[in-house]
C-alpha cells in the first residue's frame, strides 16, 4: 500500500519493513521488538514508532475503491487472509507501543 503513497518514499527501505513488522507483530499480538530484531534490524523499537503509527492510520482510514485486486489477492487463505486482518484502534496501538 504504500507504494502507491508519496509520503512514503522518503523512508528508508528498511526502516519501512521493520515498522510494518512491528506494527503486524503488534496487531496478531506476538510479542514486541526483541533485542534480536534490534540488532539485526539496527532500529530500536522507540525509532520505528511513528511510522507504526502512521502505517496503521493508512491501513484504517484506506479507500476502499483503490487496489481491488490487491485486496481480492491478499483475502484469499493462500495468503493467509492478511487483507482481512483489522487494523489496530490508535489509542490501543498508542498505549501498546509506549510500553515497548
Amino acid at each position: 500500500m504504500t507504494l502507491q503513497e508519496y509520503d512514503y518514499a522518503r523512508e528508508s527501505p528498511s526502516k519501512l519493513a521493520a515498522s510494518c513488522l512491528l506494527l503486524a507483530l503488534t496487531m496478531k499480538n506476538l510479542g514486541g521488538w526483541t533485542p534480536t530484531l534490534e540488532y539485526y534490524s539496527g532500529y530500536r523499537s522507540q525509532e520505528l514508532h511513528p511510522l507504526v503509527k502512521r502505517l496503521n492510520f493508512l491501513l484504517t482510514y484506506q479507500p476502499h475503491d483503490k487496489l481491488k485486486a490487491v485486496r481480492t489477492k491478499y483475502s484469499h487463505r493462500v495468503f493467509f487472509e492478511v487483507a482481512k486482518v483489522t487494523p489496530m484502534d490508535m489509542l490501543k496501538l498508542e498505549e501498546i507501543l509506549k510500553s515497548c
